[in-house]
Formats: structure tokens, sequence, C-alpha cells
């Protein structure tokens, strides 16, 4: 395997990357930022439904792939051949690329994860270590979710220090369910009533195989699958959809539930506290290198005790 490396500037990026893959037979092209690491490093990506800063970096290098050295030489030389090549276009490297065992390499990244001393998440290729009481088998796959990052190991977290103190629930719900690790972890801890849900087909998918991997009875869908009200309503997304989301997701919220939000900055806790003021009061939980988990409960007896409809955005929470 033979790696094709290139400098180009922001207006080229495209083009470049069309021309190696579509007419010049590159395995793959991958992009990143030619000053990262550095002081001149920019950021390109927003959060969810908010604009990207800008469409590229002002100076990219790209990593093309080929499976000869006569193939990555050619393509070195017709792409410097064109008119609209020169000068901004710069061939950095062409180098070897060894061969290696990638499933190997990829299992080697991930090890167990501590959640509490007797709680664990163990990829298949590992034995749960001797403490763990109790251990959720999850592999990486399509959909965010293998309990290394801060906001779902507090999650992870809650769940597991709330059954531990007698905590339970009849329902829960897993707003933006991802792999399905807190739908499963509430399984895992005794709910039988789980609906987890996402707008990613993808994460369905790894939901549903997941939960039968770990031997977790849930009903995983499209949001549309949530119906009713749950004593606990999870979300681990982001803080900008979560604030829109507030009113539905408080719509789900029983009496006397639970509701456990991630994705959240610690400069950002004010944004929610706000967003969700008009139905519950949030507090920070928890936090984990920068990051928050907000909680919140609602009052045993309320005006609002009929069940909310979940298909309105409107419905309130008891507060």
């Amino acid at each position: 395997m033979i790696e094709l490396v290139l400098r180009a500037p922001e207006d080229l990026v495209e083009v470049v990357s069309d021309a190696l893959i579509d007419e010049l037979d590159a395995l793959s092209v991958s992009v990143e930022d030619a000053d990262a690491n550095g002081p001149q490093e920019q950021a390109l990506f927003g959060e969810p439904g908010m604009p990207a800063p800008r469409g590229g970096w002002s100076r990219s290098t790209l990593h093309a792939l080929f499976e000869s050295e006569v193939q990555a030489t050619e393509a070195a030389t017709l792409l410097l051949a064109q008119s609209w090549a020169q000068p901004h276009l710069h061939v950095m490297a062409m180098q070897t690329v060894p061969d290696e065992d990638w499933v190997r390499l990829t299992q080697s990244q991930f090890a167990p994860v501590e959640i509490t001393p007797e709680f664990w998440i163990v990829p298949t290729w590992h034995e749960p270590p001797a403490a763990a009481r109790r251990a959720m088998r999850l592999d990486p796959g399509l959909a965010f979710g293998t309990g290394t990052h801060p906001t779902t190991r507090m999650c992870l977290r809650w769940i597991a220090q709330r059954a531990s103190q007698g905590g339970s629930w009849s329902r829960v719900l897993d707003y933006g369910c991802g792999s399905g690790i807190l739908a499963i972890a509430a399984g895992l801890w005794g709910c039988t009533d789980i609906d987890a849900v996402d707008i990613d087909p993808a994460a369905v998918q790894a939901t549903q195989y997941n939960a039968r991997a770990n031997g977790v009875s849930l009903r995983a869908g499209l949001p549309d699958t949530a119906n009713g009200i749950y004593p606990l309503v999870l979300a681990n997304i982001l803080a900008t959809p979560l604030k829109v989301l507030a009113p539905l997701l408080c719509a789900h919220l029983a009496p006397s539930a639970h509701l456990v939000l991630a994705g959240i900055l610690e400069r950002q806790a004010d944004e929610l506290i706000a967003a969700y003021q008009p139905w519950i009061s949030l507090q920070v939980q928890d936090q984990e290198e920068g990051w928050i988990l907000m909680t919140g409960q609602t009052l045993a007896t309320s005006l609002a005790t009929a069940s909310p409809s979940p298909s309105s955005s409107e419905s309130p929470c008891p507060r």
C-alpha cells in the first residue's frame, strides 16, 4: 500500500479529492488541517443544527492510498499537470504504508471501561475483570456510545449508583440512544420496559444488536417509538439539540420522574437551566473533563397529572 500526501488550498480540496477517487483509482482519501496542533489551527465543526464556521481549512493535507507505487506516481504526475493545480498543489510525500492487522490494532485501543468498581463495559474480545459483578458486552460500532467518553460514563454511573441504592424504574426512555448503551444499562439494572430512540437508522440497528448481545429486551426505533410517560428519561446528545428538545422530553416525564441530560459543557449549564425552567429545575449532578451531567426530578403531584401527548412538543410536564 502506498500513501500519496498532498498539500492544497481550501478551494482545491474538493476537486483534488474527487479526481483522486473518481479518476485516479485511489482507494481512499482523507483530509486534515495542515496547521493542526499549531497556532494557525482552525476549528471547523459546530454543534448539530448549527452552520460550520467555514467550509474548509485554509491549507489542507490530503492522504490518498493506492495499491501500488506506479498508481500513486501516475496520480501525482497527472494532478500536477493540470493548469488549475499550479502553483498551489504540492506533493509532500509518497511513502509505503506497512501491512497491519487492523482488527487486532483496533481491538488494542479498546479495553474494559470501569463505570463503578462493580459495573464495567467490556469488549467481546476481553474477559470481564474479576471485580465486575455486572458487565455490559459492547464493541465499537457505527453509533456513538462505548463508555469511553465522559458524558456516557457519567450517565452510566448515575444509573448504576441509583440502582445500587435501591432505585428502580418501571419504564425508561433513552432519547438519542446511539449504540443503546444507556438503555441496555437500565435493562441490566432491572428495567424491563425500555424504549430507545434515535433519528439515525444505523443507531437503531446497533441498539437492537447490542441489546440482544446482552440479553436485554427493549424497543428500538425512530423518535415516534417513544410513547407516553416514563419514570426515567435519559438524553446524552449535545447542548443545542437538548435545548430544542426540552418541551418534548419533558412531555414524556411522569410524576416523580428523573430527567438525566448529558453532552453538556460546563459553560453551557446556565443555558440548559433556562431552557428547561418552564417545566423542571435542573442541577449539575456530576462533572468530568469539562463535561457535566444535569438532572432534575418532577414533583409527585402536579396539575399536569394526565399523561401528556408524546407527539406534541408543547405538552407540559410537572415542575
